[in-house]
C-alpha cells in the first residue's frame, strides 16, 4: 500500500471531483465522474449498490481514479489501485456528508449506499 501524504489527502478531502475507472466484462474500461474522500489512509468512493461500477468492482477490484484540484488545475492526483472492502455500514451518512461539502446540503435522494475503500498502490502526482 501506498502511503498518502498530506497533499494527497488536502486534495481527496476538497470539494475536487475524480474520474473512478473500473473494469467490463471484456476488460475495456468504465469511466465515471465520482466525489471522493480519504479515511485511515484509503481512498473512498460512494456508490449504490447495482451500479456498473459496483458490478465491475465486485467481479474484479482493480480500480484508477484521476482527481484534479478545483483551484489549481495543475495540481492533481493519479491512482492506482483495489477496492479491499465495500462497506454498507455508515454509506448513507457519508454520501449525506459528501453532499453538504460538494453541494451544501444533502444527497436527494434515498436508497442503499455502499462505500469502496480503495487500497492505494501506486500513486501519481503533480503539483504547479
Amino acid at each position: 500500500m501506498e502511503t498518502l501524504t498530506d497533499d494527497d489527502r488536502a486534495i481527496l478531502k476538497g470539494k475536487n471531483f475524480g474520474h473512478f475507472v473500473t473494469l467490463q466484462p471484456d476488460g475495456s474500461p468504465h469511466a465515471t465522474p465520482v466525489w471522493v474522500d480519504v479515511g485511515d489512509g484509503y481512498v473512498l468512493v460512494n456508490t449504490a449498490p447495482g451500479r456498473v461500477k459496483d458490478r465491475n468492482v465486485r467481479r474484479d477490484p482493480r480500480v484508477a481514479l484521476s482527481i484534479t484540484d478545483s483551484a489549481n488545475p495543475y495540481n492533481f492526483l493519479s491512482i492506482r489501485g483495489r477496492v479491499v472492502e465495500i462497506v454498507a455500514g455508515g454509506a448513507r451518512s457519508h454520501i449525506d456528508e459528501l453532499s453538504m461539502r460538494y453541494n451544501g446540503k444533502p444527497y436527494p435522494t434515498e436508497g442503499e449506499r455502499v462505500i469502496f475503500k480503495i487500497e492505494p498502490e501506486h500513486v501519481a502526482r503533480a503539483a504547479w
